[in-house]
């Protein structure tokens, strides 16, 4: 952390009211900040925005009170392109109709002038009963607006919006209101984002009339407009969000459910914001860490319940609106508790700020329970505790997103898959260009980004696809450069609208997200069995029947109930439901993600080979094949093809697993007994003393020509190179010098044949069989 000075200095500016400083003036002197200027400032708070040179000044430690691209969600028109063009993209993704559109109904429609001026009028000629709201694109206190009751009467100049009017609105004693929320983006990268426990509901002064559209005081909620009312003897009148849910229960309503909601709308409309937030504060060349934003969202009640976002402000006011008898009290006191527990959180003064921008999970899964620790009258709402709600309403999540929603939730979740949006491909010999129609920009990616595209157009996700570059180049670039680089070529062209993510990859998360609380608790506690294997046992927990039938077929009487006085005293495995497929777990830590039904049995035993290892007795990954005649055969498998046609040709005579002891220079080899195949069961009925010399080792790999007549001889070298990477130790990691040079020394003595396969496999049980194995010591092997 750097060495400031003793004395902290905030800085004041913008076009406001004394009002609009003071609880941060008073937040920051109360800790001994005295007040400085542009030039001298460790903390600044600006109503409006301030000069782009000074966003190049924050940091960790200096921190100021916005983000370039904010407007993105503060002007009214570009809230409305920003909400509707996500809705545009879900819906070109997940197709119409989806679910995940239903939830995208919360704003109204809208027309922003000139450019839609023509389409207006069309819709008002279709509807002549409708009315209209006219609002100025970027003014704030209610001054512009107002109910048109013809279309025609729309300037058809620029800076205006013109809404559709709700017509039905929620009233509090026959008045109209607003509710202004008041939310908080802690942090753009990865998005973090706050919602404030109280805020006001916002009254009309006179009540609601449907047919008395030209009086702003029963139409308008604004403060500023109502304040000018002499008819009435209370013009302003604030109800804090605490007594506007005890009258909605009081009233026979849910608040829970509107609330909820209403969470979603404010975490729904942060997410169509986050891209423009994100592209400006890197174009103006600000450190991210360095800002955070406080918004007001207004937000009205229907007759439904049903909440709509109408605008989102930028620095809402802080002053004191309604006289202390009409919720002026309280409007202070909770103005007042809100800059406090938001400079709190947004540890203005830099004192858990991190050192650097280190994106591993442990730091960022530190930062967010440090920020969690500080967050006063906050909820977060994103990251999600149920975070497949919302990745799919991203162009793209970040990097960092993907990593603290997984850390967060504690366990993996699907990665996105993308696909061609509005894009035209144009290929000359090696090269390719992507022309975007919707903005005329043609772009030429480099030969490693127009990898990317080609792989991530065929379906690969971004972690697959940094896997597949990792695998193919020649001089392997480092991993977690290369998937930040894929994670952000990627982000560009989802947030340029030239990719999107696809209903399959929506799906799987809107499937998990969507899920009755029944279902999410039964997840929560699926049933357990318990596993005996090589002499140990443990608890393992299983999602799903499908999971238990598969286990039941491959495991038999190595499954058996759990005792309940025994669960907590076992090891635990975990067999868990995941946003895609399943995943395998050992204690608290993550061993396998995204397996199919199929991959489930294979990844248990996989885990079991391993934790059979012993130190000095490793464990070989080998098919165990006994002949009629006793003589033990270790087939090394090389490939898909060569296991399927293993599987079909030997059936449930193959068992998985040896491990290797010695005795001196006697070798021991005993045979695990584990499930080959899906469908092949445990054998719980071997041991060292059953397995009768000669012992061979035959290695069955695939061939692009003609599958080899019979058995090949094997040298001892390639041999031991098939095996390496089927070698567990007890140690963990690579087999040492010493292991090495003992598996050496037992090949030596051991029969090594090699059977070379055409691709399809066929063949393989006349090979085997009839290349006469049964005869013990028949053939020569060549060293």
């Amino acid at each position: 952390m750097p060495q400031h000075s003793t004395t902290r200095h905030f800085w004041l500016s913008g076009q406001r009211a004394a009002e609009q400083d003071r609880f941060f003036r008073e937040a920051l002197e109360a800790q001994g900040w005295v007040e400085g200027d542009e030039t001298t400032w460790d903390a600044g708070w600006v109503t409006g925005m301030p000069a782009p040179s000074q966003f190049r000044r924050v940091s960790a430690y200096r921190k100021l009170n916005h983000f370039p691209g904010n407007a993105a969600l503060t002007v009214k028109s570009r809230l409305h392109e920003s909400l509707s063009s996500m809705k545009a993209r879900v819906g070109e993704g997940v197709g119409e109709g989806h679910p995940l559109l239903s939830r995208l109904t919360f704003f109204p429609h809208a027309w922003v002038m000139p450019h839609d001026y023509h389409a207006l009028q069309r819709v008002a000629l279709a509807e002549p009963q409708r009315r209209w709201i006219l609002k100025p694109t970027n003014a704030s206190k209610g001054k512009g607006v107002r109910v048109l009751r013809d279309a025609a009467e729309a300037p058809a100049s620029p800076n205006w919006l013109v809404q559709e009017y709700l017509d039905r609105p929620h009233t509090i004693r026959g008045h109209k209101y607003v509710l202004r929320l008041y939310v908080l983006i802690s942090s753009l990268t990865p998005l973090r984002l706050y919602l404030y426990h109280q805020g006001f509901a916002k009254l009309a002064s006179e009540p609601w009339d449907p047919d008395d559209a030209d009086n702003p005081y029963s139409q308008l909620t604004n403060p500023d407009i109502n304040a000018l009312n002499t008819r009435v003897e209370v013009p302003v009148e604030f109800i804090d969000l605490g007594r506007y849910r005890a009258w909605l229960r009081d009233q026979g309503h849910d608040d829970e459910a509107l609330f909820a909601r209403i969470e979603d709308l404010v975490a729904l409309t942060a997410i169509s914001g986050v891209d423009a937030l994100r592209r400006r504060t890197a174009e103006a060349g600000a450190d991210p860490r360095g800002g955070y934003e406080l918004l007001g969202l207004d937000c009205m009640i229907d007759d439904d319940l049903k909440p709509w976002i109408l605008e989102c402000n930028l620095s809402p006011s802080l002053g004191t609106c309604a006289a202390p008898e009409d919720g002026g009290i309280a409007e202070e006191r909770i103005k007042g508790e809100l800059v406090r527990d938001m400079l709190r959180l947004v540890d203005i003064a830099g004192e858990s700020s991190p050192e650097s921008e280190d994106a591993s999970p442990a730091a960022l899964l530190a930062e967010a329970r440090a920020e969690a620790s500080r967050v006063g009258g906050f909820k977060r709402l994103l990251p999600s505790a149920s975070p497949e709600r919302y990745l799919p309403f991203f162009s793209l999540p970040s990097l960092a997103d993907m990593t603290l929603a997984e850390a967060l939730a504690g366990y993996a979740l699907p990665r996105p898959r993308l696909a061609r949006r509005r894009v035209t491909e144009l290929h000359e010999a090696d090269s390719l260009a992507l022309y975007a129609a919707d903005t005329g920009r043609l772009y030429r990616p480099n030969d490693a980004a127009a990898l990317i595209w080609l792989l991530a157009t065929e379906g690969l996700d971004p972690d697959a696809i940094a896997e597949t570059l990792q695998a193919a180049s020649a001089e392997p670039p480092e991993p977690v450069a290369l998937r930040r680089q894929v994670w952000q070529t990627l982000g560009e062209w989802c947030r340029d609208g030239l990719l999107c993510q696809t209903q399959a990859a929506v799906q799987s998360a809107f499937v998990r997200s969507e899920k009755s609380r029944a279902e999410v608790a039964a997840d929560a506690e699926p049933a357990a069995l318990k596993l005996r294997h090589d002499g140990r046992a443990w608890a393992l927990r299983i999602a799903d029947a499908a999971i238990e039938q598969r286990l039941v077929e491959a495991f038999g009487a190595g499954l058996e109930p759990l005792p309940p006085e025994e669960a907590g005293q076992l090891p635990w495995l975990s067999l868990l439901a995941a946003p895609a497929g399943y995943a395998l777990a050992e204690s608290s830590r993550l061993v396998s993600s995204r397996l199919t039904l199929a991959e489930v049995v294979p990844a248990l035993s996989t885990l079991l080979l391993r934790l059979a290892a012993r130190p000095g007795e490793p464990v070989l990954d080998v098919a165990c094949w006994q002949s009629r005649t006793g003589e033990m055969t270790l087939l090394a498998v090389d490939d898909e093809a060569c296991r399927e046609a293993l599987a079909s040709s030997l059936g449930e005579s193959l068992s998985r697993g040896a491990r290797l002891t010695w005795q001196g220079d006697i070798v021991h080899v005993e045979p695990l007994g584990l499930p080959f195949t899906r469908r092949s069961k445990m054998v719980d009925d071997v041991s060292a003393e059953q397995v009768a010399t000669p012992l061979r080792l035959i290695t069955l790999e695939s061939s692009e020509g003609e599958a080899s007549a019979g058995l090949l001889p094997q040298a001892r070298l390639d041999a031991l190179a098939a095996l390496l990477p089927r070698c567990h130790t007890g140690e963990g990691g690579v087999p040492s010098a010493d292991l090495m040079a003992r598996l050496d020394a037992w090949l030596e003595g051991v029969s090594r044949q090699t059977v070379r396969l055409p691709e399809d496999g066929s063949a393989l049980f006349d090979t085997l069989v009839q290349s006469d194995l049964s005869s013990a010591g028949k053939a020569s092997v060549e060293a």
